[in-house]
Order: C-alpha cells, then structure tokens, then sequence
C-alpha cells in the first residue's frame, strides 16, 4: 500500500484562498479501476493481462473500465472496444456484472458508515465524507483515510485511493494524485499553493475544449487564471465563470450532503474524448442505467418517480434535455429519450446524464411524451 504524502513540496505562487470559511476535513474515496479490479479479485490471473470491462466489439461495445496494465496501451472508458483492440490485440475484454459491483460497494459503504453519517455516493465506486466532527482515529481525517483504505483492502479484497482536504473540490483533486493504492493530503495551508500549480484541465467541468480554449487565451494554470476578473470570466464562459473564479482560488463551499429535499435523482459522466455519435451513446447507457438506480434506491426515492428524462451536452457546449412521463426508470425509454435529444445537435457528445423527476404521486400529471427542455 503506497505511502501517504501531502503537497508541502509545491510552489507557493498565487493569490490566496479565501481562508474564513469553515474548516471541514472531507475525504473523497474512489476505487482503483473499480470494475476491472473486482474482475482480477474474482480472477487473480487477470492480474497479469491488459484488462478491460465492457461492450464486444461487434455490437459497437465500449470500454467501461480497464485496468493500469491496460492503460499502459493508451486504452480508457468510454474507449470504443474495437479502438481498445486495435490499440492492445491481446485485451482481454469480458462483459459488466453489474449485480456483483453492486454487492462490493454495499460493502465499502458500509465501511464508510462506521466513521460518519456524512456520506455522499457520487457512484458505486467513489463517495464524500465528511469527517470533521468524527472521533475516530483521535478525529485525523488522514489517519481515517488509511483505517478506510484498508479495512476496503481486508473486506472487499480491491484498493482505494483517498483524497483529504478542506473541501470537496481539493479532495476530488487529491485523490487521484497518487494513484494507485494511494493517499494524499491537502491541509487547509497548502490549498493555495496545491491548486494554484494546477493545470486547468483539471478543474471540474473543464473539458478538451474549455481548455483548448483558455489555452488559446495565454491559461495554462490556476494561477495565470486568477488574473482574471469576475467579470472577464462571465464574459468569456457565462455562468461557469462564477464558478471557475472560485475553483481557480480553491474556494468550495458545498457541503457534503447524505439527506435533502430532493426534486430529481440523476447520474451523468463527462468523456473524454466526446462520444462520438448515437450509437456509442446508447451502449453507454446501461452503465448509467445501473447507477441511477443504485442512486434511487439510496435515496429511497422509488415510490416518487412522476417523469424520466436524459440530458446530452454536445462538443460545442450545447446542452439538451428530453423529458416524459414515467413512474420508474425504463432502458428502452432512456434510448428513445437520448436519440431525440441526440438528433438537436447531431455531434460528438462530451456528457450524458439519465435521471428521474420526483414528487409526490397524486400529484402526477400527464405530460407529453418527450416533452422539451431544453436548455
């Protein structure tokens, strides 16, 4: 298991972080190439093979995951499996077993729940916790951390990584620092200097195109894009500005959440590369299909489901949404639902979400079907 580290070593550029807000400790938990792992946990001789969990080349399948011998060839999710192949020949590709991920992380959110009731799922692999007011481990978010990682190591028999931080934003980051197997730490002093080195792509929300685009305006890093007003980045980016103002700064204040009011329940994924066309979207989907309902089912929102709907943001940014009425998840709708909303842009596709509207049933009216939103 690697060791822990923390960024003391970075340089120390750039304008400071807001430093009145709260202090929290939040860990951001993610499973090293979750799918595939559980596969070589099953199989330990696909240890020793490039790996990957996803559709057959034949039906247009793509790549959901593979493991670090894999990568190694280039191959990533959302990767047509025929590409992974031309790219690896000897890939080893076998089919999702959803219901067996599903079981390893009931498990590791069991773990979870040992040490806080602040938990937030982002999917079945990776999760927030809040931690500050925890008394485990004489209340040290990091000694908490390795207590997680290893108890998931001993029980489900996979690796984790961990990020731990301020807020959820750093600790997303930190988490995948030193994958595999890893853990980093971010402490509430070096949040500055830790994101202000940060390349802009790596900020949420920041795709190819966001940051070919902030290249082209001399970004390269957190720090060139503090130099930018409030105003420069709305005009530039709309609404997401307000929100690259912040990150760039380290600031985020969003808390970790296990209970709210809810009006809807979603997943989505950003791709990179953009999906490219309807096809590679729909064999896409039962992979989001699955953690939506492992999502409603968390939130315990089944009985409330009044409508369905998918959303696609396409490469040029873009964004669409197609609705109808449904009372519980249906792939076969879902496709139907993506190919109208694919047919308004009809271009590679760099996000796709699924989810459900709530309320309350008696309540529930008739709306048409593949009724617009679009935004």
């Amino acid at each position: 298991m690697n060791t822990v580290c923390n960024y003391s070593s970075c340089p120390q550029p750039g304008t400071p972080a807001r430093v009145n807000a709260p202090a929290r400790k939040i860990i951001h938990c993610d499973c090293d190439c979750f799918y595939a792992a559980v596969e070589m946990r099953d199989n330990p001789a696909l240890r020793e093979v490039a790996l990957a969990v996803g559709g057959r080349p034949d039906q247009r399948g793509v790549v959901a995951t593979c493991n670090y011998e894999a990568r190694r060839y280039g191959i990533h999710s959302a990767m047509a499996t025929a590409q992974a192949l031309k790219l690896c020949p000897d890939l080893v590709v076998i089919p999702p077993a959803m219901e067996k991920y599903r079981v390893a992380s009931r498990q590791i959110l069991a773990i979870y729940g040992d040490y806080t009731d602040l938990v937030e799922p982002l999917s079945l692999d990776e999760a927030y916790l809040d931690v500050s007011d925890s008394p485990h481990c004489k209340g040290s978010a990091t000694l908490i951390a390795q207590e997680i990682r290893k108890r998931i190591v001993d029980t489900v028999g996979i690796t984790a990584s961990a990020g731990v931080a301020p807020n959820k934003f750093v600790a997303k980051i930190a988490s995948d620092w030193n994958k595999p197997d890893g853990l980093w730490l971010v402490r509430p002093d070096q949040v500055d200097a830790f994101v202000a080195a940060l390349p802009v792509k790596k900020l949420h929300g920041v795709g190819k195109v966001t940051a070919a685009k902030l290249n082209k305006l001399g970004v390269q890093t957190c720090a060139d894009l503090r130099s930018w007003t409030l105003l420069e980045l709305q005009h530039h980016f709309g609404s997401f500005g307000t929100r690259l103002h912040d990150l760039c700064r380290g600031i985020d204040e969003r808390a970790v959440c296990n209970e709210r009011e809810r009006k809807s329940v979603s997943v989505e994924e950003t791709y990179t590369p953009d999906v490219p066309d309807l096809a590679a979207c729909i064999a896409l989907l039962p992979d989001l299909f699955d953690k939506l309902n492992a999502r409603i089912a968390r939130a315990g929102a089944g009985k409330s489901v009044q409508k369905l709907f998918v959303k696609l943001k396409f490469a040029d940014f873009h964004q669409t949404t197609v609705e109808c009425v449904g009372t519980a998840p249906h792939m076969g709708q879902y496709a139907r639902l993506m190919e109208t909303g694919h047919a308004r842009g009809k271009q590679p596709v760099r996000l796709l979400g699924v989810g459900v509207r709530l309320g309350e049933a008696e309540n529930l009216e008739q709306l048409s079907l593949f009724a617009d939103a679009a935004v």
